[in-house]
């Protein structure tokens, strides 16, 4: 620590210096100052959160340094920003321009490390600022212009180079493992400045906005037995997986809880819970840089997304780089990251995710300067994304892992903070709808696909939905179903059925007239399948016809070809359907819900992925036998070509939706849903709260 210690005070002083002088062409002059600015206001952080200071602060204060962190890249600020790949193509060149933005990317990256006190991870960045920036002056010195763009992107690409196994193994140490940083003690209420919830949320590095002081302020006031019942419903719901999935708990140690910022207190009770199951919480980042990508929300603790349009735009900066060197030193990196980890990655128990939803819908400008991958670049994407998977998956043993996943809202879904509390409860109540009552009903669905061949599904209202769907046929159905009768145990809410899906005689056109995919907006989205496989795509997004097909080869396919049908559902939670559609919030419904409010389809992956010789039982005793299709087969004989990283669920709203009809192998046919209604002998008790949205 004392060379570490060394270098990152050199590296400070030499930076300090860089504003006033006159060493770069002046073009480059305020690129290179504000960057300056940047690190010089990120050691100031790290000597004020370690002070006497963060603790004796007024929240007033506290906001307004937390906004200073970010205001470069809030929308008001972006449109002048030298992250915009935009501006800084148009005034620094529209070659070097897209790279020193990339820079400027990678650089805000050691914000979170800053605020977790890891002084090296917050070093090497910037270290590579000014070995960009001393390239910058030998050009100036020596022939008054700057450098080449190529010798811009040699510098960028060795560091990725030179970093990526340390910043792999850290990523995955992150994920997989309890470090103890100081965000960690924070949020567990045990760091030596914490305070109130509200205080402490400035203290963690997250931007803070509204959304989360309102959330923590409202959470705070929630009656002990409300929060134990909120605690109770996502630690049992993980347990259960392992139960019901025949999986060993007792042999983990970890597990992560992923959330994001204004839930600390449901947080730290599911952390009590977890420690009377023998496991202890992981708190993992969610941290932005050219090494690794996220999408926001989905990785580890996070507060506010301060600009979706910026995250967009950099989704695909390693194009920039990434070459064939480069493609084997990141796999070898990622290979050598893992393997040291062995011994404490195999006691990962999986992820316990509360998400939220409720911010304003994002659609997002394309711009002609974000770097976007090549063909060759989305293989070596592809590639990567794959072996990340089978290294992960032998990390963890995911035969023997699970996970459990519920959803809540932000105030912003809301006009008013009460209607908000309103919509809150009325989610909670969704989120703890009787278990027991949907397996019963459930399982009458799963009685007549069970013997069934295919389902024939079709939309109506302007919906041009018409598929056929070839169901996997047990051998001994008194014994054996293709469906999982899901209720609330890994996914919370209840509740759905679900198959893999044969993918041979699985064809036709699944249309959505608009959907939130991953918080992206999708409209008009139209997916074709021929034998199972994905051959045609459209949306109506833009106006160029190219650019939708590349949102949805970039944001649906993963550029991956002809991606396979990984999931066929019905979602039964009609109660989530009445609830959304009386507070007009469907567009904002995450997934994990919205994939309950009807029937859906994924693409990609299916359900079962590096799982599937585990034995499955629905709680009627018979074994679930549909898990796995052609693709996910050759695990055994080509385990390259079986996965694919990616499961994408795309939903038909019941009022959307004409028919979905089992049809048996002599041709007869039994509707389960008509109309929008559930129609199946058995099922019409769902039909209440469609009846009573009616009215």
């Amino acid at each position: 620590m004392e060379m570490i210690d060394l270098r990152y005070s050199l590296a400070m002083e030499r930076i300090r210096e860089i504003r006033g002088e006159d060493a770069v062409l002046p073009l480059f002059s305020r690129y290179f100052e504000t960057g300056a600015d940047w690190f010089v206001l990120l050691d100031d952080e790290m000597r004020f959160i370690t002070s006497n200071e963060a603790s004796e602060a007024e929240i007033s204060g506290l906001r307004e340094r937390n906004r200073k962190l970010y205001e470069e890249i809030l929308p008001e600020n972006y449109a002048r920003s030298y992250a915009n790949p935009d501006y800084a193509a148009k005034t620094l060149g529209e070659e070097i321009g897209p790279v020193l933005s990339a820079l400027r990317y990678e650089m805000r990256s050691a914000l979170q490390f800053a605020y977790r006190l890891l002084k090296e991870r917050v070093l090497i960045r910037a270290e590579l600022f000014l070995e960009v920036y001393t390239a910058f002056t030998v050009s100036y010195r020596e022939d008054g212009g700057s450098p080449d763009t190529e010798w811009v992107k040699s510098i960028l690409r060795q560091y990725i180079a030179d970093y990526a196994e340390d910043e792999m193994r850290h990523y995955l140490a992150d994920k997989l493992t309890v470090t103890d940083d100081r965000v960690r003690r924070l949020v567990l209420g045990d760091g030596p400045e914490s305070g109130s919830f509200l205080r402490d949320l400035y203290l963690t590095g997250e931007y803070v906005t509204g959304n989360e002081t309102e959330t923590a302020a409202y959470i705070a006031a929630l009656p002990e037995e409300k929060i134990t019942l909120i605690a109770d419903s996502i630690t049992e719901g993980f347990r259960r997986g392992f139960v019901n999935g025949g999986k060993n708990l007792a042999a983990k140690k970890n597990a992560a809880i992923l959330f994001h910022a204004g839930f600390e207190r449901i947080f730290r009770k599911c952390a009590d819970n977890l420690r009377r199951m023998g496991l202890n919480a992981i708190v993992p980042s969610e941290i932005p840089t050219l090494f690794y990508g996220f999408r926001h929300g989905e990785t580890g603790y996070s507060g506010a997304d301060p600009n979706p349009q910026y995250s967009y735009d950099h989704r695909e900066d390693l194009a920039l780089f990434l070459n064939e060197n480069l493609r084997v030193r990141r796999l070898e990196g990622m290979q050598n990251a893992f393997r040291p980890l062995k011994e404490k990655t195999v006691l990962y128990a999986g992820p316990l995710l509360i998400m939220t939803f409720g911010t304003r819908p994002f659609s997002p400008v394309p711009s002609p300067y974000a770097p976007r991958f090549d063909e060759p670049q989305q293989k070596m994407c592809a590639e990567y994304r794959a072996r990340y998977g089978e290294l992960f998956s032998e990390a963890v043993v995911s035969r023997n892992r699970s996970f459990t996943a519920i959803a809540f809202p932000l105030p912003e879904i809301a006009e008013t903070i009460p209607l908000y509390r309103e919509i809150f409860d009325a989610v909670l109540d969704i989120n703890t709808l009787d278990s027991a009552l949907y397996e019963e009903i459930q399982a009458k669905m799963i009685d007549v696909l069970t013997a069934s061949v295919k389902v024939e599904v079709r939309g109506k209202e302007g919906n041009r939905t018409d598929l056929t769907v070839r169901l996997f046929v047990p051998a001994d159905p008194s014994a054996e179903a293709n469906f999982e009768n899901c209720t609330a145990d890994v996914n919370i809410p209840v509740g759905e059925v679900y198959t893999t899906p044969v993918l041979e005689g699985t064809q036709g056109v699944l249309h959505v007239s608009g959907v939130y995919l991953d918080g992206l907006y999708f409209k008009d989205l139209e997916l074709t399948f021929k034998e199972g496989r994905v051959t045609k795509y459209r949306c109506a997004n833009f106006d160029d016809e190219e650019e939708n097909r590349r949102y949805i080869e970039e944001n649906v396919l993963f550029h991956h070809e002809g991606l396979p049908m990984g999931e066929c559902a019905i979602g039964t939670n009609t109660t989530a359907y009445m609830a959304a559609a009386r507070y007009g919030i469907a567009d904002r419904l995450p997934i994990l819900i919205a994939e309950k409010t009807g029937p859906h389809f994924a693409v990609g992956d299916t359900c079962y992925t590096r799982i599937e010789d585990n034995r499955v039982f629905n709680p009627d005793g018979r074994e679930v036998v549909a898990k796995e299709n052609a693709v996910s087969a050759m695990r055994k004989t080509d385990p390259e070509k079986a996965y694919f990283g990616c499961h994408t669920d795309i939903t038909i709203p019941y009022g959307e939706l004409a028919e979905f009809t089992a049809v048996k192998g002599n041709g007869e046919r039994i509707p389960i849903i008509q109309d929008g209604r559930f129609v199946l002998e058995g099922t019409q008790i769902l039909n209440i709260p469609l009846e009573n949205m009616a009215h």
